[in-house]
């Protein structure tokens, strides 16, 4: 009979491992990995299409290594939130910079170029499709480029050319301003304002066309009712809306009707697949109630800003963007913001309304003074998957809201291009063949 001190002895002795080395790292990161919504958006292709930041780029010499100091979007912030590529908006403000809005949009897009020229180990610029998915694969940001709003172009097809060769992938037909040739929603009922006589002049179409044909995509959000009508009509790709929201939800004119919604997943002809609607994360886009609270407070934030940019002015100072953008957050943080619910509610309505193939994330991020509870940068997009999933969105169906929906669109938006370039490039110009009105 064994002694019962060696029988204890026996039995812990076959209680330790043969081998007492510590679990190799493979095995310890595998037990690390991120489950349930975290390892879905780990998995996805995140796109967003609209940002802002070039503006700080290139008017505070901000750098996206730098921490973000009240922006949305460094170079941290998209890594932590998994984002794969970002469309950097080239967007001139009309009245700060009149008679040289092609001087500052080239500034701009040079801005953007030499952040990637900078840090080529974290930020590429791509041109299409397959340059963001290589991107994706050498865990660089595909940086991709859009100008918001035609005065950009100066009315020269010229111009228009010349920025997709350095990069510009889509144009917003217009800003808050009309212009020659498209109609906005934000003067759309403007008396002083003139106006197209069918949301697009002849000159307007023949813009669609030559975006058509070079495969830069046609952005209809800011554009007026009448315009949005017509680009649909006029284009022989799908169009998207870059940053808008659901007017069904939050009726501003510049979100979307469910009619609106339809017509974008049935753009492009009877054989394409339709464009997308990327939701704007603006808190007076998604929520009513902040919209209301906002307006209300128009009169005594417009007298308090001109103050400020009075007294600028008497020091010397010539205020740019990022300081009328810090006063418009300033006064943003007086109204409680939206709840993360509520950006929800918008991504939900677009899913059930176009189709789950037809909605995306145009975050508006550095062009926005207030966002929803939760999001405070681009680090914070994970909880977008997870609120979805909580919802019963499967994780195939987030993964096309994340960034598969806006790649299949840009695809077939260049093979579109493919095609009209294969045809006969001495195509008379809209307002040569129809010099009177129909």
């Amino acid at each position: 009979m064994m002694p019962l001190r060696l029988f204890a002895i026996l039995a812990l002795t076959l209680s330790i491992p043969l081998s007492s080395k510590p679990q190799p790292a493979a095995k310890m990161a595998h037990q690390r990995r991120p489950t349930g919504a975290a390892l879905v958006h780990r998995s996805a292709l995140v796109i967003d299409t609209h940002a802002d930041t070039p503006q700080r780029m290139l008017d505070d010499h901000y750098d996206l290594t730098q921490p973000l100091d009240g922006g949305y979007l460094n170079f941290a912030s998209a890594k932590q939130g998994n984002l794969g590529a970002e469309f950097f908006s080239i967007w001139v403000e009309p009245k700060l910079n009149e008679g040289h809005y092609a001087r500052r949009t080239l500034e701009l897009i040079d801005a953007v170029h030499q952040q990637a020229l900078q840090h080529p180990d974290k930020m590429m610029m791509a041109w299409s499709p397959e340059d963001i998915l290589r991107a994706h694969r050498e865990h660089k940001l595909a940086a991709l480029m859009g100008i918001e709003g035609g005065h950009s172009i100066e009315d020269s097809l010229g111009l228009l050319r010349d920025y997709y060769r350095l990069g510009v992938r889509y144009m917003t037909l217009t800003w808050s301003n009309s212009n020659n040739w498209a109609d906005s929603s934000g003067d759309a009922d403007d008396p002083n304002v003139k106006h197209t006589q069918d949301g697009l002049s002849d000159f307007g179409k023949d813009v669609v066309y030559e975006m058509n044909r070079l495969g830069m995509m046609v952005d209809i959000s800011h554009v007026s009712d009448k315009t949005f009508y017509r680009a649909v009509i006029t284009s022989r790709a799908p169009v998207f809306a870059s940053h808008s929201a659901a007017r069904a939800l939050t009726n501003v004119p510049r979100n979307m009707t469910d009619d609106m919604l339809r017509a974008v997943t049935r753009s492009g002809g009877p054989h394409s697949k339709g464009g997308v609607v990327m939701v704007n994360f603006y808190s007076g886009f998604i929520s009513d109630a902040w919209w209301q609270a906002w307006k209300a407070q128009a009169p005594e934030r417009k007298a308090g800003e001109d103050a400020q940019i009075a007294q600028w002015k008497t020091e010397g100072k010539t205020a740019t963007y990022g300081m009328t953008d810090a006063l418009d957050r300033q006064w943003a943080a007086k109204i409680p913001r939206p709840p993360l619910s509520a950006l929800i509610d918008h991504i939900d309505h677009v899913a059930k309304v176009a189709g789950i193939d037809h909605v995306g994330l145009g975050s508006d991020f550095d062009g926005i003074p207030s966002s929803p509870e939760g999001i405070d940068s681009a680090a914070d997009l994970p909880k977008i998957t997870t609120a979805l999933m909580d919802r019963g969105y499967s994780p195939e169906d987030c993964r096309k809201i994340l960034g598969e929906n806006f790649l299949r669109f840009f695809r077939e938006v260049q093979a579109t291009a493919k095609e009209l370039q294969a045809q006969s490039a001495t195509r008379p110009a809209i307002k040569n063949q129809q010099p009177f009105r129909k």
